[in-house]
């Protein structure tokens, strides 16, 4: 009997060993390719706003002042959703993520144990009459209805209502204060993202990300105006890291208008850098970079 049981173990390793790499391999490259579609689908948005906006420039709908302010913005969510994209995929397919590492546990779990419930079940002469009536429960109890749905823009201000009341309760909350202060700045609430994030770097100040993140809705409460405290708050962030590509692209921002043209320039060749070769964001980048060149040489 023993030698049936472990005959019976070393097929069923066999059988993990075919079907649980598949399945792992199924869900990085999934994953791999959701991330690439996102990451193109986002690139195209802002390619159009960037079209958009040059075309609004040529039919004098904006001011050149006006253009440089939102094509800056436009820019620098292109640049922020490409790194964020590029960083964190190369971990995704290191380890696989939590959903494909559960289905290779539940069928790892799962076959063992389905192999001896069909032997003693199925296998024992007693029960070949009662396999039909006890498959039809089994099969209804795993079956249940799908629930989801987004949540209404009501439902996400209510949310957001509620966090700041609880951070009021308890204002020591740094990840509260961080998830309130880009709430209000996803939702182009800068004057209260600004608030919020003063209380969040007070109590995170080595964040070079999170004070870039106030620098920037600084200065979209301030008129999309990189001067003073937006510029003293990037500054800030550079001092924790020089080499922040969220703080370099706001300095070189600050600096093109500041008309200091060769330190934009400075700055953006270290964004260069950082981004991948060839990309989208690697060509704005570097347009940007001839466009000063060309005003720092017409001086």
């Amino acid at each position: 009997m023993i030698l049936f049981w472990l005959i019976c173990a070393i097929f069923i390793a066999i059988a993990l060993a075919f079907i649980l790499p598949t399945a792992l391999q199924k869900n990085e490259n999934a994953q791999k390719a959701i991330a690439d579609e996102r990451k193109h689908a986002n690139i195209a948005i802002y390619r159009d706003q960037l079209a958009e906006l040059e075309a609004d420039l040529r039919n004098g709908i904006v001011s050149q002042e006006q253009y440089a302010q939102d094509r800056d913005e436009i820019e620098r969510r292109m640049l922020e959703d490409t790194a964020t994209t590029t960083t964190t995929t190369p971990r995704k397919t290191a380890t696989a993520p939590p959903l494909s590492r559960s289905t290779a546990y539940a069928l790892a779990v799962g076959l063992p144990l389905v192999a001896v419930i069909l032997y003693f079940e199925v296998g024992a002469p007693k029960s070949i009459g009662e396999t039909a009536t006890t498959q039809a429960p089994f099969a209804s109890s795993s079956a249940g209805p799908m629930q989801g749905g987004e949540r209404s823009q009501e439902q996400i201000e209510a949310n957001v209502a509620a966090l700041a009341k609880r951070l009021k309760e308890n204002p020591s909350d740094a990840q509260g204060w961080t998830m309130l202060a880009r709430s209000y700045n996803a939702m182009e609430r800068y004057g209260e993202a600004t608030g919020a994030y003063a209380k969040a770097t007070e109590l995170q100040p080595k964040d070079a990300d999170l004070l870039a993140e106030y620098a920037f809705a600084s200065a979209m409460a301030g008129g999309k105006s990189l001067e003073g405290k937006p510029t003293e708050i990037i500054n800030q962030a550079l001092k924790v890291d020089p080499e922040n590509a969220k703080a370099l692209q706001l300095a070189g921002s600050a600096a093109f208008q500041a008309k200091d043209y060769n330190k934009a320039v400075e700055y953006w060749q270290r964004v260069l850098k950082k981004v991948p070769p060839g990309s989208e964001v690697a060509e704005t980048i570097t347009q940007r970079i001839e466009e000063a060149k060309s005003l720092a040489g017409g001086k």
